[in-house]
C-alpha cells in the first residue's frame, strides 16, 4: 500500500477531538427532526447513549442530567439528521476526485486543454480515464468525437464517461485497441455513435461496454482509496447515509475492509449490479446489517433504459430533437419480470433505473403484475421516474413504489428536457408534489457523481424549482414543488424508508442512530438562495464525530 493509500486510510479511521463512546449530551442547540408520521419536532438538547443511539430529546423546560461522560454545546446552531442521498455512486465518487474530472469544464476546448495537462502530469499512465463531460452544458449542439480527443492525446487510449454514467468518449487508440470497427455491431440497448461511416468516438449505454472491458481494472487498495475519498467528500457535506445504486463484488469487499478495520463511517445500503453480483454478495437473502448498522446489500438495481442528455432514455413518442429516435430500452418486457421474480422470490428488494415514460409504464405494469404473487412489505423503488406520462401518474401511488428522485436533475435538466420532450410531455417531468397528492412516495438524493452530493443544493431545489441562478423566476412548473417539510422528508426518513432502514437511521427520535449535523441557519426559515449558501459545521455519525469545519 502506498504511503498515499495509508495516509487517507489513517484519517478516515482517526476519530476527531471528541468523546469516546460513553453516555452524553449535545445541549444547547435549535433541533429539529421527524417523527416516523413526518410531523416536525424541535428540540434544544439530546441525550445519545454509549452504542450511538439517541435515548432523548429535551428542550428547555427538561432537566439536563447531571450525571454525564461527556456535553457538548451547540451554541444555538441549528441541528439536524444528517441526510441521507437516496441514490449515489459511492466508489464511482470516490474515483472521480482521483481521475480527471471534467464536470467544472464550459466548452469543448476547456476540456481538451483539461484532458491535455492531465495526460502531461501523468505521463506513465497508459490509459487515461475520467468523467464528467457534458455536450449540453458545454453548448456544442453534438457528441465529442474521437478526433477532437486525438488532437491533445493521439499516443495513447482515452476513456471518458459521460456526466450522466450513459455514454463514454474514446479517442481512436482506445477504439482501436478494443477492436471496434465499423463493422462492429452496437449490443441491444446500446447505440455506437458514428461519423463518416465509421465509430465516431461516443458509445451510448451498453454499447459502453465494448471499451470499458478493455479499460485497466483498479486494484483493491485503489479501491480502498477511493472510498476514503468518497467519505470525506459526503461528511463534508452532511450527508451520514446512502443507497449505493449498483455495486459489484469487489465494491462489496472494499466496504467489507473498511467496517473491519473501523474506518467505515457512513452508512451504506447497498443494490447490486444485477443478479449474478447480488448473489455472489448476499446469496440467499439480504444481508443484516453490519458494523452497528453501517452496511446491508439491500436489493438489485437493474437498468431499464439510459439518460436524456444521451437520448437513451426510452420514450413513447420519439424525442422532439431527433425524430427518429425513441431512446433504448436494455431488457425486454419478460427479462424484467423475470429478474424482479428472481429478487422477490428471495426478499431482495428491486431498484429499477427508468427515466423516460415508456420505462416508466413498463416498470409500473411490472410492479402491478409481480405485486399478484409477491405479497408483503415489498418497496419497489423506480429509480429517477423523470419523465412519467401523467395517465401513469396516479399508478405510482399503488403497491407502495417509491419514487427516488433527484431534485437537482430537474434544475440542472430542465432547459435539455424541454428540447428533448418539447412542450407537450412536461407535464409529468419531475413531478414531485403530484406523486405525494397521488398517494406516493418520495425519497431524495444527488445521483452523485452525476451532480454535486450538497443535499442543501438538492434541498433549494425541491422547494423552489429554480437552480443557484434563482432561474427561472417564479420556478420551472412550481406546482410541483414541495413544502420543506416534505423535502426533509424525502431526505431523511423517506430516504430511510425506502432502503428498509427506518428504525435504524433518518430521524433523531430516541433508538435511532445519533446521525446529525449541525448547520449556521434554519432550513424552515432560509430562502433558497441562503439555504444553498449553508455553511456544514459537524457531521456526527452513530454518535461520534466524523467531520468538523475548519474554524
Amino acid at each position: 500500500m502506498t504511503g498515499k493509500i495509508a495516509g487517507a486510510l489513517l484519517l478516515a479511521s482517526s476519530l476527531l477531538s471528541a468523546p469516546a463512546l460513553a453516555d452524553g449530551l449535545y445541549d444547547n442547540v435549535n433541533g429539529m427532526t421527524l417523527d416516523e408520521d413526518g410531523q416536525l419536532i424541535r428540540f434544544t438538547g439530546i441525550l445519545i447513549d454509549q452504542d450511538g443511539k439517541v435515548t432523548k430529546l429535551l428542550d428547555r423546560r427538561d432537566k439536563r442530567p447531571r450525571e454525564l461522560d461527556w456535553r457538548e454545546d451547540g451554541e444555538g446552531k441549528t441541528m439536524m439528521p444528517g441526510f441521507i442521498d437516496a441514490h449515489g455512486h459511492v466508489m464511482e465518487l470516490g474515483f472521480q476526485q482521483l481521475t480527471l474530472d471534467l464536470s467544472q469544464t464550459n466548452s469543448l476546448e476547456e476540456a481538451q486543454a483539461a484532458i491535455a495537462a492531465y495526460a502531461r502530469k501523468y505521463p506513465e499512465r497508459r490509459w487515461i480515464v475520467g468523467s464528467g463531460w457534458n455536450q449540453e452544458k458545454w453548448g456544442l449542439g453534438r457528441f465529442p468525437t474521437a478526433a477532437e480527443l486525438d488532437a491533445v492525446v493521439p499516443d495513447r487510449p482515452v476513456w471518458l464517461a459521460r456526466v450522466d454514467g450513459h455514454a463514454g468518449w474514446a479517442n481512436s487508440a482506445a477504439i482501436a485497441e478494443a477492436g471496434v470497427t465499423a463493422q462492429t455491431k452496437a449490443p441491444d440497448g446500446g447505440r455506437i455513435e458514428m461519423v463518416g461511416g465509421k465509430p465516431g468516438g461516443v458509445f451510448v449505454d451498453k454499447a459502453t461496454a465494448l471499451i470499458e472491458q478493455f479499460v485497466p481494472v483498479p486494484r483493491p487498495a485503489e479501491r480502498d482509496l477511493a472510498l476514503a475519498e468518497a467519505q470525506k467528500v459526503l461528511l463534508s457535506h452532511g450527508v451520514t447515509g446512502t443507497a449505493d445504486m449498483g455495486i459489484t463484488i469487489e465494491d462489496w469487499q472494499a466496504y467489507r475492509r473498511a467496517g473491519d478495520a473501523g474506518w467505515l463511517n457512513v452508512h451504506v445500503a447497498a443494490y447490486a449490479r444485477g443478479v449474478d453480483q447480488m448473489v455472489l454478495i448476499a446469496g440467499q437473502k439480504p444481508t443484516p446489517w453490519l458494523y452497528d448498522d453501517k452496511l446491508k446489500l439491500v436489493g438489485l438495481k437493474l437498468y431499464l433504459d439510459g439518460a436524456l442528455g444521451s437520448r437513451g432514455a426510452w420514450l413513447k413518442k420519439p424525442y422532439s430533437d431527433a425524430p427518429g429516435q425513441t431512446g433504448l430500452p436494455m431488457l425486454e418486457s419478460a427479462e424484467l419480470r423475470n429478474l424482479m421474480s428472481r429478487a422477490a422470490m428471495d426478499g431482495f428488494q428491486t431498484a429499477v433505473h427508468a427515466i423516460g415514460d415508456a420505462a416508466n409504464a413498463e416498470v409500473i405494469g411490472a410492479v402491478e403484475e409481480l405485486s399478484e404473487t409477491y405479497k408483503g412489505d415489498r418497496r419497489w423503488r423506480i429509480e429517477h421516474a423523470q419523465i412519467v406520462d401523467p395517465a401513469d401518474l396516479p399508478r405510482l401511488g399503488r403497491h407502495g413504489i417509491i419514487s427516488s428522485m433527484q431534485p437537482t436533475h430537474e434544475t440542472s435538466d430542465r432547459i435539455m428536457a424541454e428540447a428533448r420532450l418539447g412542450p407537450d410531455r412536461l407535464e409529468g417531468a419531475y413531478a414531485w408534489r403530484t406523486i405525494l397528492n397521488d398517494g406516493g412516495k418520495l425519497a431524495f438524493g444527488s445521483d452523485f457523481p452525476v451532480e454535486s452530493p450538497d443535499p442543501f443544493a438538492g434541498f433549494a431545489a425541491a422547494i423552489s424549482r429554480t437552480g443557484p441562478d434563482g432561474q427561472p423566476f417564479g420556478g420551472w412548473r412550481p406546482q410541483d414543488a414541495v413544502s420543506r417539510t416534505q423535502a426533509l422528508a424525502a431526505f431523511t426518513i423517506g430516504a430511510a424508508y425506502a432502503e428498509f432502514g427506518e428504525n435504524q437511521i433518518g430521524s433523531l427520535t430516541p433508538g435511532h442512530r445519533a446521525d446529525f449535523i449541525l448547520i449556521d441557519r434554519d432550513l424552515m426559515l432560509a430562502s433558497p438562495a441562503e439555504i444553498r449558501g449553508t455553511r456544514l459545521l459537524e457531521t456526527w455519525v452513530n454518535g461520534k464525530p466524523a467531520y468538523r469545519s475548519a474554524p
